[in-house]
């Protein structure tokens, strides 16, 4: 017998919702640009220490890049569920590539930023990621639809 989990809404996007929340998703995201890059940083200094390299690190050094390796990725893990609690994904850590859900011309899509850009003027659907991106400019994004307003009101 299987449990039966409840659905949680998907947030939908606006792109003026998703701009109003840039400044906010901007920080997060540029923070896991930076921590990721710290992050591959040690785990690449300690897999050369522990590969044999001619000059051994000291072992208080080794210790020092674990313990900062497993800080790094607390912190990034901590970004991500900031980003994931206000209905957000980060598809790529090297660039920062953020996606908003959205209905897009009434089927799910993406509304997609990624670090350096000063707003949101990109979309693909779901199924074809970055490659897919095109400009908002003449697309219909459909307003979320509050779920009161979805809900039958007739009598019982």
């Amino acid at each position: 017998m299987s449990r039966l989990e409840p659905a949680v809404p998907e947030t939908l996007y606006t792109v003026d919702r998703a701009n109003r929340t840039l400044p906010y998703v901007r920080r997060i995201a540029e923070d896991l640009v930076r921590d990721y890059a710290r992050w591959r940083a040690r785990v690449r200094a300690i897999e050369v220490a522990g590969s044999g390299a001619r000059t051994p690190l000291p072992a208080e050094t080794q210790r020092r890049l674990q313990r900062e390796t497993q800080e790094l990725a607390s912190d990034i893990q901590a970004s991500l569920g900031e980003l994931a609690a206000i209905g957000v994904e980060c598809k790529s850590l090297d660039e920062g590539l953020i996606d908003f859900p959205a209905l897009i011309d009434g089927a799910p899509a993406y509304l997609c930023w990624k670090v350096g850009e000063t707003t949101v003027d990109w979309w693909h659907r779901r199924d074809a990621g970055f490659g897919g991106r095109q400009p908002i400019e003449g697309a219909i994004v459909t307003a979320p639809v509050a779920a009161s307003a979805t809900m039958s009101g007739g009598p019982a």
